[in-house]
């Protein structure tokens, strides 16, 4: 595993120095620990903390979807999974206030935790592939599922010794010395990266970039695999779909019956359509008159589906293509996160006097009759200043609900979304 990442982090060196020998003589190196090798961690005596990762996803998800981003019509795409590793890496250089509070508010592990985190991430990593070489209206059946994290760092602002040990033991990654105020070399290069680890879904990063900053911390993730068992296109017809507005346009809407996990709860009904390994897609249906898209809420449902026997269902859900950006200071700020907004020393380890500056992210997301395909990018930016068939069942996804694509190993929602309108 471990020549597998360090080939990954040759390659994404290689990127950024690709991206900034356009403009610079001198394009920087990847800055890691010295001596300090990624650890080799099994997941299984952190089955407590793993537990802590998922619900911590799960509360991020709901604010990111409660935030709703500039999504068009009601629709929200979002990243849980990236945000949560985003954070995880930030929290990894806090201390004092700030990092009871990011520990209290998103329900992180009180210890292990970065041990934790290099356990989930080597167990996504099991997926891991070129986004660059997905044919995306053919999904493949092996899935590729790439997460990818890149640190810049200002060459004229220290990085703390103790953050590079834990960004290489855990995170298998260093940080990218850079000139903030070479806006035309360094905005470049972090494109670039975006590009790369998204496999051209996001063009750009995804948070104004400002030349007074001095660290920026991008995460990437990109997913994309065939169904399980691929909607037939013959199938697929125009149906009536009701809107979070209350019209009834006729959208392309697929169709399947299969033999799949199904729940009911009050007030909802709920599918886990599977992809080809690995992943599933966990559908939430409010029923008729429900307030809101998607109200019971996903926990609930996944705690119902992970223990629910296949049954035979008879499925109908619309194809989407959708977008949605967030400002993530909003989002931290509805979740409690002051002190982190605030603190000009808690994040020392990382920068002398960092503070957060701006943080968004990015996210896109194409389900059709063959797969799905998805990306995302969160970035945080800041300035150092100081089995047995049973009668069949129907659910027919014909208004806003709600949706989530999960791990099935870690159980982590790497994607959360809602879809009010498909058009």
């Amino acid at each position: 595993m471990k020549q597998k990442l360090q080939a990954r982090l040759v390659a994404a060196a290689a990127v950024v120095a690709l991206a900034l020998s356009a403009c610079s003589a001198s394009p920087p190196a990847l800055l890691k620990a010295d001596g300090v090798q990624r650890a080799s961690v099994d997941g299984a005596p952190y089955g407590a903390e793993l537990q802590a990762f998922r619900s911590s996803a799960q509360k991020l998800g709901a604010a990111l979807l409660s935030d709703g981003g500039d999504g068009a019509n009601g629709n929200v795409i979002s990243s849980p999974g990236s945000l949560l590793i985003a954070l995880a890496m930030l929290r990894a250089g806090a201390t004092g206030e700030t990092a009871t509070e990011m520990d209290r508010v998103l329900g992180l592990p009180g210890k292990n935790r970065d041990e934790a985190m290099n356990a989930l991430l080597a167990s996504l990593e099991k997926f891991d592939g070129d986004p660059g070489s997905v044919d995306e209206k053919n999904p493949p059946r092996t899935p590729v599922l790439h997460v990818a994290n890149g640190l810049f760092v200002d060459k004229g602002v220290p990085t703390g010794e103790g953050y590079l040990k834990t960004l290489a033991g855990h995170y298998g990654t260093g940080v990218y010395p850079v000139a903030f105020r070479d806006a035309s070399a360094t905005k470049s290069a972090m494109d670039a990266w975006v590009d790369k680890n998204t496999g051209g879904r996001i063009k750009k990063s995804p948070a104004p970039y400002d030349p007074e900053d001095t660290f920026s911390l991008l995460n990437a993730v990109y997913l994309a695999s065939a169904w399980k068992v691929p909607f037939d296109p013959a199938g697929t017809s125009d149906l009536p779909f009701t809107t979070g507005d209350g019209q009834q346009p006729n959208v392309p809407t697929m169709q399947t019956i299969q033999q799949v996990a199904y729940a009911e709860g009050a007030g909802w009904s709920a599918v886990d359509l599977p992809y080809a390994d690995g992943f599933v897609m966990r559908l939430v249906l409010p029923d008729i008159g429900t307030p809101g898209s998607g109200a019971p809420g996903l926990a609930d449902a996944a705690r119902a589906l992970e223990a629910a026997a296949p049954t035979t269902v008879q499925i109908y859900l619309p194809k989407w293509d959708q977008k949605s950006s967030f400002d993530l200071r909003r989002v931290f700020a509805s979740l409690g996160l002051q002190e982190m907004l605030q603190t000009e020393s808690d994040f020392n380890a990382i920068q002398q006097g960092m503070v957060i500056k701006q943080a968004a992210q990015a996210a896109n997301i194409t389900v059709a009759e063959k797969g799905t395909v998805a990306a995302a990018v969160t970035q945080i930016n800041a300035q150092a200043v100081s089995g047995v068939v049973q009668a069949m069942k129907v659910i027919r996804f014909d208004r806003p609900f709600r949706y989530e694509i999960v791990h099935v190993e870690t159980g982590l929602p790497l994607f959360m979304g809602k879809v009010s309108d498909p058009r």
